[in-house]
């Protein structure tokens, strides 16, 4: 094996012409010098120097290693302060996937802050709902994925709402979706830092008789209700907590655009549930908010954790991203 120790000093011995003065260039003694060079001759199998009266010059087979050695040792070189500039913040990129709550919320003052103090990091961000936020981590498309879960009282996936009057016989494709879901809740590969457990609210319209109360609304209040709901797994924890409190809802709508559910319940089409961080991004017009309480009388809530590798872990610019994302959720 060539080492670059070894190409350094053959290097040197044809810049000075001599074992003597590439050693006082490298700053070691000659015999070191002596005993490199019989190293290198060894592992490529051939002379590399060949004495001429009191000097010496390199072989034809020692000029073309030379050729290669500078390129080799200029790479290395350049590798070697690339990644001093790493792990010293002075450079380096993270990767960031994000669910759109999250994105419009938690994300624009981690990064700002982030930059303010590293600018040479560089920060991106593509949005994706787990369970393809953390495929995408998993394979390598990103360094961190922000998402969120919530608490299942039996471990499992809570089953996506079936469409109002769908057949029993429906239940198979909802059981599969079901299990797509628990897919993107099982973190127990990845380093997780929790973020904050985000409240879930109830939207009235301004004129429904719970409009303006200032305690909670328990979901069974809701029974008789029209409902409007979200995305997939947002959907399966609304079911999951009607069901708790002793119903199923009529679901007559659902979207993944916020704006676009805060405007059916304006317009008196149905309630829905969403979390808080979602309505720090939208303007609910002719809605009403309140407190949500669940069957056992707790508030509901969503997990929003910050998912990497390991591995990834330990890389300074996403352990400082981490950080910077913990102290946005913080504030």
């Amino acid at each position: 094996m060539i080492e670059a120790r070894h190409l350094r000093v053959l290097r040197a011995v044809a810049r000075t012409g001599s074992f003597s003065a590439a050693a006082r260039e490298l700053g070691c003694t000659q015999p070191a010098i002596s005993q490199q060079m019989k190293a290198l001759e060894k592992s490529v199998d051939t002379p590399l120097v060949v004495r001429s009266g009191r000097g010496m010059q390199l072989s034809e087979a020692g000029r073309v290693l030379l050729k290669h050695a500078t390129g080799i040792l200029a790479g290395l070189s350049a590798a070697e302060e690339e990644v001093a500039a790493i792990a010293g913040l002075r450079a380096g990129r993270v990767r960031l996937v994000s669910f759109p709550t999250a994105s419009s919320t938690l994300v624009p003052p981690a990064v700002a802050r982030l930059r303010d103090s590293h600018p040479g990091v560089r920060v991106s961000l593509v949005e994706a709902e787990p369970p393809e936020s953390l495929a995408m981590l998993r394979g390598g498309e990103c360094e961190i994925a922000l998402a969120f879960r919530y608490p299942q009282s039996d471990g499992g996936a809570a089953l996506p709402a079936p469409a109002h009057g769908t057949p029993r016989e429906a239940r198979a494709e909802a059981n599969l979706e079901a299990q797509q879901l628990t897919a993107g809740t099982d973190w127990s590969d990845l380093v997780a830092t929790p973020l904050l457990d985000d409240p879930l609210v109830g939207l009235l319209p301004a004129a429904h008789p719970l409009a303006g109360r200032s305690g909670p609304v328990g979901l069974s209040e809701l029974a008789g209700e029209q409902w409007i709901a979200g995305c997939p797994q947002c959907r399966g924890h609304l079911v999951e907590l009607c069901a708790g409190a002793g119903f199923e809802p009529r679901i007559d709508f659902a979207t993944d655009d916020y704006p676009a559910v805060v405007g059916l319940v304006a317009a008196g089409l149905g309630v829905a549930v969403l979390p808080r961080l979602a309505l720090q991004s939208v303007r609910p017009d002719g809605v009403s908010t309140v407190p949500v309480r669940t069957a056992a009388g707790v508030p509901a809530v969503r997990q929003v954790v910050a998912l990497t590798l390991p591995d990834l872990a330990e890389v300074p610019a996403v352990a400082l991203m981490l950080e910077r994302l913990a102290g946005a959720a913080a504030r």
